[in-house]
Parts: C-alpha cells; structure tokens; sequence
C-alpha cells in the first residue's frame, strides 16, 4: 500500500469483496487501512492514502455514506481528539478524494459528523485548499439543495466559522444568501422549502459571526435586509411573509443593537417557524457563556419589607413605632363579591334598526356609538323586516365603519353585524357588495372584507334547519345579544338546581328499562336558502377581475386580493352544491381558472386548484361529462402539468386531489353507461 502500486487491480478486488461481503466489514478495512498509514508515517516512511481516499469515493458515489461513514467516522472523531498526526491523516484522506466523489463524501461527512468541532479535525482547511469542495460547501449545499437538516447546517457553518481563514468564506456566504434571499424572482419561484433553508441559513451565519464583522457591513446588510422585507411582505403566503419578519426582526437586532428593536406582529403557529425564532434569538458564540453564567446577574433589589426586617428604619415613622405594613395592614377586612356587579352607562341603548343606522352614521357620542353596535345584532334578529327596510343603508355604514373608541372585539362585531344583515336580505344586500368590491376609494382590507362576509353568509345560508339556530354562523361564538336568558342565582346562595329536575333525574335513576330505542338524534333538514341568491353572489365578483382600476388591479400588484377572490368563488361554488345554478357557475369558474392558469404566484394558483376541485365535487357528474367534456380536458392536462412540476409541494398535492376526483368521476359513470 505504501506506493500505491497496482491502485486500479486493488479497488476492482476491494469493490468485489464489498459485493460479497457487508458494508460495515469494508469500513473497518478501511480504518485498519488508516492505522497501517499512520504507524508507517510514524515509523518516518512515505505513505500514501490516494487508493483509500479512491475506495471511500467510489462508494460514497454508489450511495453507501451512511454505512461507510457510519462506523468510520466515529471512530475517526475518537482518534483526532487528542492526536494532530491523526488530524494530518484525515485531511490528507478527504483532499485525495477525486473531484467526482468529492461532493458524496463531503456531504456523507456532514451527516455524519456530530458538530463543526468535529469537522475541523477532520477536514482541516480543506474549503480553503480545494477549490471543488469550496465549491461544494460554499454553494451547493447552501443555495442548490435544501433537503438537509438545521443540525447540518449548524455544523457546515460552524465549521467556516471555526478558524480565521475559513471565516471570510462565512462573511461571503452571508452575503449571497442575503442577496439570495431579498431576490423578488426567488421569493415568487422559489418553493416555500428552499426559501426556508436559505433563512435558516441566514440565522445561523448571523449567530457564528461577532459585532465588529456585521458593523464593518452594516450598511450592505441594511439595505439587502429592506429588498428582502419589501418582497417578503408582497408575497401572498402567510408563511413566507413570517420568514421575511423573523429574518428582518434578528438582522435589525444584530446590526442596531442600541437602537430600538424591531418588532412585526405575526404567530409562530407551526414548528418550523418556532424552530426559526430559536435560531433567531440564540446567542452568539462569544456571549453565551457570559449570558448564562449566574454569577454575573445582577443582584437582586431588596425589598422595603426585607430592608424593615434588617432593622432599617423607615423614614417618616417615629422611632419605637411598628412598621408600615403593620399599621396600613387590611387583611382582616372580607372584599366584597362584586362578580355579578354591570357596568352603568349614561347612554340609551337604541330598541330599532333604524336608530342604530343613525348613531353609527353620526352620532359623536362614543357611549352611545359603542352601545349601538353592541345592540345591533339583537336588534337584527328581534326584527328582520325592519332590517330589510335599511337593509343597504345599514351593510353600507357598517362597510365604512371604523374603530373610534377600541372598541374591544371592534372587528368581530362589525363583521357578524354585516353576515346578518347580508342573511337576512341576501339579494339586495349582495348585490350591493358585489359592486362595491369593484368600485373606486375603496382599501385592500376593506374588499378582502366583503369577501369574507359573502363567504360566510352563503355558509350561513346553506346550512340546513338555520331558521332553527338563529345567529350560529361561521367560527365567532354568540355575543350577549343572541345569549338566551338563564335565570341567574343570587350571590349569597349555591347555584341550587330546579326541584323538577331533581325529580326527573330520580325516577329516571330508579327505573328499569329494557329497551330504549335509538338516541341518536336527527340531523336538522330544510331548504337551501342559498339557491335562489348564488347568482347573485358568484356572477358579479367573476365578471370583472380582468378590468383595472387606478388604484385597484387584480392582474397586476393586488395579487393577494387576487387569491382570496378565487379562494371565495371556490367555496362559493362549493356551497352551492345541489343548486339550480350550480353548472353554470362551474362552467364559468372553469374558464376563469383556465384564463389564470399560469399565473406565477402561489397563492394564486392554490386558489385555483382549489376552485376546480370545488368545481368537480358541486356539479353533478352527468351535467359535467354532458356540459363541459372540453373544458374537463383541458383541466386534466393542466392538473397532470401542475402535480409533475409546480414548484410548491401544497399545490402538486391539491393537483393529485383534483385528478383523483376526476378519475372517481370517470369511474362512476362507466356502469351506468355500460351495457
């Protein structure tokens, strides 16, 4: 082995044993390798490694890292610990390496490897040296491929991060990531998973690395920070909008630590973004020691009480005298139940409609501004008629309506207000909504509201047995107005339950029955409300998407506008299973899906695949095969395009969703139709 002689009969005979024999067998081989090298340097012969650093790589290529480098590398980490002629065997292992393996190898030892201490042993400067794993750990594993854990990129950049002359190379890395990640084509193309390797990344290169190297940047990071923010915050995502905020939030920290934090209000609702605030707030390397060693907290204040206690004396209080809590003690004074205690307000609540039209349209008086929108709900349903006599007027001032005394709750009562008034009169007030989502002076949150209030009113209204439940729509619980009345039980008393219940409840426990019948109750049945108004919900909102206004474009900046009004003619179409209207209104969301259908943004085309599936479970079968066979046809192809090669994961699974719905509706109608 020490010439190297005959390399190319030896791997064919090593390969070969691998065939014959387990993975793990050849990587002890390997380490046995490793000692013949190392005792022959130390005896001072010339050695070389080339033939195992060939063998390492043929087999990594072949993918077996896990199983090699499983067993050597452990044994590795043991044996550099404490010897630096160890060290020098493994770098001169990995730099043998050929430039076709070099990727496998490395990427196998970053798996493999438990921490970037680790991997300095092992690859030494190996990143400075060669240009291909340079290459490799600088660019490939960071920008080209994202499939890799947080704990391996903890260890890939500390490892740049461990020595001086691989830290420029972390600088350089942080750079292009930033660069990478304010890229509006990247924010826009990108899928979701790489976006949230490549800020993963930027976290952690902003713990490895200390003030003075980010103050020497600053400016550059500053102004790759607002690129980032702005596309972060235009995407229609929710997530990638919390990635930009968390990745502003610790690069405004770490670059203006004097100055005052920069704060977005958003919910870590899921596991990786929680992960990411962690990255986000870890210290750097240099204070965490210093930020967790107890004994540099401060000490703790003492108290007015603990000071009285050591004999200080309190000022003001005469010498001989008892302390302060002694003569200002309360404690045997019993409080006061004050729990079924109201509120008194100066303020007339309004008993109509109409007079809470007029005190939310004009009234200054904050008392009786709050009073009447608190009232409106029951009022509503005490008295629809005289609720579709200002049936408009009122779903207009409520439109406008904003938050003069905040209000707590301003938004939920504003908006059950609005579905009520949109049940109650659903044509008239539709109609209404309908054009005011079109028209001018209106702000993007005030038409994503209109969109959300048809929602859950068509929801509302094509629920059957509603005339039963009055005011149990959508997700917001019942307010006081719609609470049914419940005799109260007075404060000095127990809550004593009524003498016919304790009676019935008696004989039902002292008597036998055989046979009780079914218990389970009837589903609630009745009309679909929503029949005779889909039209009047769904046909205005898709008939002018395509028409810009001066400060309002569907097809151009308002994308987000643009995926919630596709998302609500989808479920306005769902609701409108089982309807007379229902295959037009899927004949014309086909052609409205089929007119975006390359639209680049996410969201945009989640919306989309959500429409046609909607679209495929409300319209009967025999009414799509007979009505639309052309426009099905040219959905399957798109949804077959979409599930093979969008680049977001969520929208190839709602693709697959949609075509498996397609093929069950194939699938239905073939016995029908056979002989």
């Amino acid at each position: 082995m020490g010439d190297g002689r005959n390399a190319g009969e030896r791997l064919k005979g090593l390969i070969e044993v691998c065939r014959r024999r387990s993975w793990v067998s050849l990587s002890y081989q390997l380490a046995a390798s490793l000692w013949s090298v190392l005792l022959s340097v130390s005896g001072g012969q010339d050695c070389s490694v080339s033939f195992v650093s060939r063998v390492l790589g043929k087999v990594c290529v072949q993918g077996r890292q896990k199983e090699i480098l499983g067993v050597l590398v452990p044994r590795l980490t043991a044996l550099t610990q404490d010897s630096c002629l160890w060290q020098r065997v493994c770098w001169r292992l990995v730099e043998q390496v050929p430039d076709r393996a070099m990727e496998a190898v490395l990427t196998g030892l970053m798996e493999a490897a438990p921490g970037p201490e680790v991997l300095s042993r092992l690859l030494g400067n190996l990143v400075v040296k060669n240009k291909k794993a340079q290459f490799v750990l600088t660019q490939k594993l960071l920008f080209l491929q994202y499939r890799h854990t947080t704990p391996m990129l903890q260890s890939l950049l500390g490892y740049l991060a461990a020595d001086s002359q691989r830290r420029p190379l972390l600088v350089q890395a942080l750079k292009e990531l930033l660069e990478t990640w304010g890229s509006g084509s990247a924010v826009q193309h990108a899928p979701l998973a790489q976006q949230r390797y490549i800020s993963t990344a930027i976290l952690i290169c902003l713990a490895h690395l200390g003030e003075p190297e980010l103050q020497d940047r600053r400016d550059e990071l500053l102004a790759s920070m607002m690129a980032g923010v702005k596309c972060h915050l235009d995407s229609s995502l929710p997530a990638v909008r919390r990635l930009g905020m968390v990745v502003a939030e610790a690069l405004s920290s770490r670059t203006h630590p004097e100055g005052p934090a920069l704060k977005f209000q958003y919910e870590d609702d899921d596991e990786v973004s929680r992960e990411m605030l962690a990255l986000a707030t870890h210290q750097p390397l240099g204070n965490r020691s210093e930020a967790r060693d107890p004994s540099l907290a401060p000490p703790a204040t003492e108290t007015p009480a603990e000071t009285a206690g050591d004999g200080a004396q309190s000022p003001g209080l005469p010498q001989g005298s008892g302390s302060g809590s002694e003569l200002d003690s309360d404690d045997e004074f019993v409080p006061y139940d004050m729990s079924q205690d109201k509120v008194l307000k100066s303020s007339k609540v309004p008993l109509y409609v109409r007079d809470c039209v007029e005190v939310l349209a004009v009234s200054e008086d904050p008392e009786c501004w709050e009073a009447a929108l608190q009232a409106l709900e029951g009022l509503v349903h005490r008295s629809p008629e005289a609720t579709r006599e200002v049936s408009v007027e009122l779903a207009r001032v409520l439109l406008h309506l904003e938050d003069r005394t905040c209000l707590v709750g301003f938004e939920r009562l504003r908006q059950r207000a609005l579905v009520l008034v949109t049940v109650t009169d659903p044509a008239r007030v539709a109609e209404y909504l309908t054009s005011q989502f079109y028209a001018l002076n209106y702000s993007l949150r005030q038409r994503m509201d209109i969109l959300d209030v048809l929602v859950l009113a068509a929801q509302e209204l094509s629920r059957p047995g509603r005339l039963q439940r009055p005011g149990c729509y959508g997700s917001p619980r019942p307010g006081p107005q719609s609470l049914p009345a419940v005799a109260t039980p007075q404060p000095g008393s127990a809550a004593a339950p009524d003498w016919r219940v304790v009676v019935e409840e008696r004989i039902r426990s002292k008597t036998r029955r055989f046979s009780k019948g079914s218990s389970r109750q009837r589903l609630p049945s009745g009309p679909n409300d929503f029949n005779s108004v889909a039209g009047c919900f769904f046909f205005p909102l898709i008939q002018r998407f395509d028409r810009p206004l001066v400060t309002f474009d569907l097809l151009g900046d308002d994308q987000l506008v643009l995926g919630r009004l596709i998302h609500t003619l989808g479920a306005l179409m769902y609701l409108a299973v089982n309807t007379m209207v229902a295959a037009s209104m899927g004949k014309a969301l086909l052609e409205f899906v089929w007119a975006l259908r390359f639209h680049v943004d996410t969201y945009v085309r989640q919306g989309l695949l959500s429409a046609v599936a909607s679209v495929l479970l409300s319209v009967p079968a025999e009414r799509l095969l007979g009505d639309l066979p052309d426009e099905l046809l040219e959905a399957r192809s798109w949804l077959a395009d979409v599930a093979e090669k969008d680049v977001d994961e969520d929208c190839r699974k709602m693709a697959v969703r949609a075509l498996l719905l397609l093929e069950r509706l194939k699938d239905s109608l073939l016995p029908a139709s056979s002989p």
